[in-house]
C-alpha cells in the first residue's frame, strides 16, 4: 500500500508537468503576426500624433519579439484587469466553484498589490479545449486577475475533470507575475474531495497543503479560500 501511495504521488507530479508543457506547446503561433484585440492598449493613442493616411486601427501589426514563446499570462484582452475574473462557460457548468484569497509578499504578512495570477484548466471531462485567435492556439478555459491594494483575488470557475481519464489529480494550473519580476508557475490547485488525494500518503498530502482547496457547498456553488505567499 505504501508503494502504491508513492506511485500515485509521483504520477500526480509528472501529470501536472505534462499538462504545463501541453499549455506551452499550445501557445506556439502559426505565423509571425497578430491582430490586436478590440480593447487592446494598441488603440490607446492620440490621433494628433498619427498619420491617418498610413495607419488604421484595423491593420495587422507585428507581434512582440517573444510572442511565440512568451507565457500566456500576458495574453489577456482586457485593457484594465481587476481582481475578479470568470472562466468561460462558467454559467453553464454544474459544479461551480468560487476560489478567493489574498496574495501576500514573501514575509507572509504584507498584501501584494498589482500581482497577475493566471489559471487554466481542462473541462469537466478532463479535456483541454483548444481555441484559436490572432493565429495563436490557447486553452479555452482560462482566466486572469490583478490583485487590488489589499492583495485580494477571486476566480469563478468549475470542477475540472481528470486529465484524459488518468490517475492524475483533478487540478487547475496556476502561473503568477509579480511587478518587476519574471513570471513563474505555482503548484496547481487540487481538491480535498478528490478520492485520489484521500489515497495519498501523509507525507505526499503534506506537500499539497499549499495548493489543496477545501471546498464548502453554499447554495448552488462550492466555495474555497486559499491565500498565496510569494517566493
Amino acid at each position: 500500500m505504501k508503494k502504491l501511495n508513492s506511485l500515485i504521488c509521483l504520477v500526480c507530479v509528472i501529470g501536472a508537468y505534462q499538462s504545463f508543457y501541453a499549455q506551452e506547446y499550445a501557445s506556439v503561433l502559426d505565423n509571425n503576426t497578430f491582430v490586436p484585440e478590440k480593447n487592446s492598449a494598441v488603440y490607446d493613442y492620440s490621433e494628433n500624433n498619427l498619420n491617418k493616411e498610413t495607419i488604421s486601427v484595423s491593420e495587422v501589426i507585428e507581434k512582440p519579439a517573444d510572442y511565440k514563446r512568451r507565457s500566456p499570462i500576458y495574453d489577456f484582452s482586457e485593457s484594465n484587469l481587476n481582481n475578479v475574473d470568470t472562466i468561460p462557460d462558467y454559467i453553464n457548468k454544474e459544479n461551480k466553484i468560487k476560489i478567493s484569497g489574498t496574495i501576500y509578499k514573501s514575509d507572509g504578512v504584507t498584501p501584494a498589490s498589482n500581482v497577475l495570477l493566471y489559471i487554466y484548466q481542462p473541462d469537466e471531462n478532463g479535456v483541454y479545449e483548444m481555441k484559436k485567435e490572432n493565429h495563436k492556439r490557447y486553452v479555452y478555459h482560462r482566466a486572469w486577475i490583478k490583485t487590488n491594494e489589499d492583495g485580494q483575488y477571486t476566480f469563478y470557475t468549475f470542477m475540472p475533470g481528470r486529465f484524459l481519464h488518468s490517475n492524475e489529480l483533478k487540478n487547475i494550473h496556476r502561473e503568477i507575475k509579480e511587478p518587476g519580476k519574471a513570471e513563474y508557475a505555482l503548484d496547481a490547485f487540487f481538491f480535498d474531495n478528490d478520492p485520489l488525494v484521500q489515497g495519498l500518503s501523509e507525507s505526499c498530502r503534506s506537500q499539497l497543503n499549499k495548493s489543496v482547496l477545501k471546498l464548502e457547498k453554499k447554495n448552488d456553488i462550492y466555495v474555497a479560500t486559499k491565500d498565496i505567499v510569494l517566493e
